[in-house]
């Protein structure tokens, strides 16, 4: 008798189990996600491509997001511009979402082969970054900075012209600078003397041959991306470096801002800055990037394994959440975004066409 109650209680109980499981398995996945193929985690790995210097407000968008969307998980592989571009153009790897510190890149290394669309979306400008413990901090100005670069056992430093944007932009303020402080010796006393990387002249337009920088290493340092130059100067080992100013904003550096006849900042100047222009390498030759304001692009490649969840994370890039984050960091949205190309129908409605 008691064998048969025990095998009685064993069957009830397996049953409950059995109901149990079911009834939360069916209440975990309703509602149920529709969605692409998940990575083994059980979330989808949305890849971003990003400027360096979009790295801080892109952390920040990449928690909204994976929030908005918990079934997603945002990869972001930061990297000066041009090498991030070309990881999809030359070395076709997957991107969902690509974000250029220069929206110039774009046409000219991915359309019409890895996309055919893209916005501009935020600006920028470029400033003097420094610290307390930086030599003459205290006496640096708009009207003598390159005067104080110029001093004895200051260093200073900026980004590699053939890998990233702002590399390639800092000869040109500084050649810009020449003219507006009526002095023609700041190039070569700041830059030739210590480098490779010339300056020449035909007609209005002035060319830095920036091919092979080769910098002397202990007046000046060139690295691959202008964040690298941060721990740098945090670390004591640069007096100033060349940066954009949401990057001297989010890392709380000090930094001097220039007058916008040179800092690549305003559109009432674009004529000026269109007089100069880097000679960089591109593949196994040259190109020519020539002076502009500093506009930042994004799209979603043709090669991008989610390309519904890159073009979510550019909405919300250019959605208010975007343009909240990039405004406290120091890096003012273009609203509405400006558009090019094909612009998909899900977000046409948010952006200007501009051809």
């Amino acid at each position: 008798m008691n064998r048969i109650v025990k095998s009685c209680v064993l069957i009830l109980i397996a049953t409950a189990l059995v109901l149990s499981c079911a009834c939360v398995t069916q209440e975990q996945g309703a509602p149920a996600t529709p969605a692409a193929t998940t990575a083994p985690a059980g979330k989808i790995t949305v890849k971003v491509f990003h400027a360096g210097s979009l790295t801080g407000p892109f952390e920040k968008l990449k928690a909204e997001f994976e929030t908005k969307y918990p079934n997603t998980e945002v990869l972001l592989e930061p990297g000066g511009s041009v090498d991030v571009i070309k990881k999809v153009t030359d070395l076709d790897k997957p991107a969902d979402v690509v974000a250029s510190a220069d929206y110039a890149l774009i046409p000219q290394y991915m359309v019409p082969n890895d996309a055919d669309w893209y916005l501009t979306f935020a600006k920028n400008q470029m400033t003097i970054a420094y610290t307390d413990k930086s030599k003459f901090a205290s006496e640096i100005t708009a009207d003598n900075w390159y005067e104080i670069l110029g001093r004895e056992g200051v260093r200073w430093a900026f980004s590699d012209p053939n890998a990233d944007p702002c590399g390639y932009r800092t000869p040109m303020v500084i050649q810009l600078a020449e003219d507006y402080y009526k002095d023609d010796t700041i190039f070569d006393t700041l830059v030739s003397a210590h480098s490779k990387i010339t300056t020449s002249r035909s007609g209005n337009m002035w060319t830095i041959d920036a091919t092979d920088p080769s910098p002397d290493g202990t007046k000046l340092t060139v690295r691959p991306k202008s964040v690298e130059l941060v721990q740098m100067l945090q670390a004591g080992g640069l007096d100033y470096a060349w940066e954009y100013r949401s990057v001297s904003v989010q890392n709380d550096l000090k930094y001097l801002e220039l007058p916008e006849a040179i800092d690549l900042s305003s559109v009432d100047y674009a004529e000026a800055y269109a007089t100069v222009q880097t000679k960089a390498v591109k593949g196994n030759g040259t190109t020519l990037y020539v002076g502009a304001p500093i506009v930042y692009g994004v799209t979603v490649p043709k090669i991008a394994e989610h390309p519904d969840y890159g073009l979510l994370f550019v909405k919300m890039l250019i959605g208010p959440e975007g343009q909240a984050i990039l405004t406290a960091d120091g890096q003012p949205p273009i609203v509405p975004a400006g558009g090019y190309g094909t612009v998909p129908s899900e977000i046409a409605g948010m952006v200007s066409m501009k051809s």
